[in-house]
């Protein structure tokens, strides 16, 4: 049986401050994106204590829409456009930056009072936009987690976050032809990942996992990309949680820098000077913001 996997990314961790890390699986230098994917990151498991806690100050994004997705713990959310909510494992929470959107992720302010270990595990990631809808206007829409899809058989649960899987359909939103999935897999249990979409890739949240008919596993935090057209049942030793994604490329190349994604380098440089004059609109009742990095080099092909 031919190998399936294309490539194996071991996440780096990088520290956001204040003590906070993630692993960051995309952008890599042996993979810039999965299909319409160009960011993902774990959070955690990390436990807040003491006058510790997340606190992402406001910043910007164009270009893309953010998908954060919890596992464990809570976060509040506030953006330019007025909303505030809590986001809480299960939930999908899709925001849509397009021409441009500002935001904060903290630690609620009822955790925070309770001095009791905040939890927090979860992933986000970002969607870029396909070309016609860059500028698209900017958007915030929470999806409880009771109104994502579930199939189940066998032992494995697949909760459908986005796109279409398995006769599923989310009703979340996208902009392009995608995948992006939550699945549980008991000790043996299987899922066959059909090659619907042109480029896939899974995440090894925790446990492990194997590939039917191919020798080793592959750890926790370690993202597989798989082979176009490559038909792979995943399996493993273990009770495991993995993240499937993935979707059709784009024709156009992405250019990304900080939090701004595009097409067009131009764009980038608008979005750069537009922070740095505080022309974006401001997230209500939080003042702060972070400042754009002045050791960023320029936007990079990706």
């Amino acid at each position: 049986m031919t190998d399936p996997v294309e490539s194996v990314i071991i996440p780096p961790t990088r520290d956001l401050g204040d003590g906070f890390t993630v692993r960051r699986a995309l952008p890599s230098p042996h993979r810039r994106m999965v299909g319409p994917f160009i960011f993902f990151d774990q959070m955690g498991p990390v436990s807040f204590t003491g006058d510790q806690a997340l606190d992402v100050r406001p910043h910007p994004h164009i270009g893309l829409a953010t998908v954060t997705f919890l596992l464990d713990g809570e976060i509040m959310h506030r953006d330019s456009l007025g909303n505030a909510l809590p986001i809480r494992p299960g939930a999908v929470n899709w925001m849509t930056a397009g021409r441009g959107i500002v935001h904060s992720e903290r630690t609620p302010d009822a955790l925070r009072a309770s001095n009791a270990p905040a939890r927090l595990f979860g992933l986000q990631t970002w969607i870029a936009l396909p070309a016609a809808h860059e500028e698209t206007a900017p958007a915030f829409t929470h999806y409880p987690a009771d109104a994502i899809p579930v199939a189940q058989a066998a032992g494995a649960r697949l909760a459908l976050i986005a796109g279409q899987a398995d006769g599923l359909t989310s009703p979340v939103q996208t902009f392009s032809d995608m995948i992006y999935a939550d699945l549980t897999l008991d000790a043996g249990a299987r899922y066959r990942f059909a090659a619907d979409h042109v480029e896939r890739a899974v995440y090894v949240v925790t446990g492990s996992l194997r590939i039917v008919g191919q020798e080793g596993a592959f750890g926790a935090s370690q993202l597989v990309v798989l082979k176009p057209g490559a038909e792979v049942v995943l399996t493993s030793d273990e009770a495991s949680r993995l993240m499937l994604v993935g979707g059709e490329p784009f024709a156009e190349k992405r250019l990304i820098y900080w939090n701004f994604v595009s097409s067009r380098a131009d764009r980038i440089e608008a979005a750069k000077a537009d922070w740095r004059a505080g022309r974006f609109d401001p997230v209500p009742g939080d003042a702060e913001f972070i400042p754009l990095p002045p050791d960023v080099p320029g936007a990079r092909l990706v």
